[in-house]
């Protein structure tokens, strides 16, 4: 229930679509009944509207008034006195119920804005690899687009990509910021960032609900199975993940490091395409060489 209405206030569009539906079924059961019970599906229409509607004032005040005037006329032997009631009170419900999606939505903003301030505090550890995760949610929410992924998916994308790497604070800085190759062991320490993230953040329950955790635990799976920390094969890994993964090889690639200069955008896109099927998805990897090629047009 809870993702449910995750979703829906997600994409507010939803929510117009509802109240079209409410203020359609009200004029037809009036306009074909005299029983006057069923004026609550106004109410519930404006309520629909306000959330529907927040960020379009205009809209709001033109429907609340269109709701009121098809109220007062189905309203037998009705005083030309109630219409202004009508407006005041449905004007009343809709501005309550626009305040609560105004309230959501900023409460998201702050969410995201806490996420972005914690993915610039990790980033921040090594110079080379700043606005990594900026950069990875930037590209992973451009593919998931290309994929016509829904829009919540694509917030989902967007808060995973930049929390991918999170567990990387629990990495010593001398392995973390080495300028050489590292040792096998060295490596295998590296390796343990997903599950350090996992860890880290596996408490907040919305973040397990909604498959950010996934995200975190499993970007660095591979589609042939020859990943870590789970060695998960094809669909076993969560889509976003593959997504994730695909945008953290194209940042990762593209960034100057300490022991190499960064690769341009074509040669990035051609070892991408080598390992389609092998390291990645190929469905990601068409999404992703679709969006890049439309970009460079």
């Amino acid at each position: 229930m809870v993702d449910f209405l995750e979703k829906w206030f997600s994409d507010y569009k939803h929510f117009r679509y509802v109240f079209f539906i409410f203020l359609s079924l009200s004029v037809l059961i009036s306009f074909f009944s005299d029983n006057d019970n069923f004026f609550i599906l106004y109410n519930v229409s404006v309520i629909f509207l306000g959330l529907g509607f927040y960020n379009k004032p205009v809209y709001l005040v033109v429907f609340t008034i269109v709701v009121s005037g098809c109220r007062f006329y189905f309203v037998p032997h009705a005083e030309e006195s109630i219409l202004f009631i009508f407006i005041v009170s449905y004007f009343v419900i809709t501005c309550i119920s626009t305040g609560l999606m105004i309230h959501i939505q900023k409460v998201k903003e702050k969410s995201l804005d806490l996420v972005t301030t914690l993915a610039k505090a990790l980033d921040s550890r090594d110079p080379y690899t700043y606005n990594h995760s900026e950069n990875v949610s930037k590209y992973a929410v451009q593919i998931a687009e290309r994929m016509n992924l829904p829009k919540n998916e694509c917030s989902i994308v967007r808060t995973g990509g930049l929390l991918h790497d999170i567990g990387k604070i629990g990495i010593p800085e001398n392995i973390l910021t080495k300028p050489g190759k590292l040792t096998e062991e060295e490596y295998n320490v590296i390796k343990t960032h997903p599950t350090i993230g996992y860890e880290m953040l596996k408490h907040i329950d919305h973040f397990k609900s909604d498959g950010t955790l996934d995200i975190v635990l499993y970007h660095h799976e591979r589609y042939d199975g020859k990943g870590y920390p789970a060695g998960l094969k094809g669909n076993e890994i969560p889509l976003l993940a593959r997504i994730v993964a695909v945008a953290d090889t194209i940042d990762a690639m593209m960034s100057r490091r300490v022991y190499r200069n960064g690769s341009d955008l074509e040669h990035t896109l051609k070892v991408i395409r080598q390992n389609r099927g092998t390291q990645f998805d190929p469905d990601v990897v068409d999404a992703c060489l679709s969006q890049f090629n439309n970009q460079e047009t």
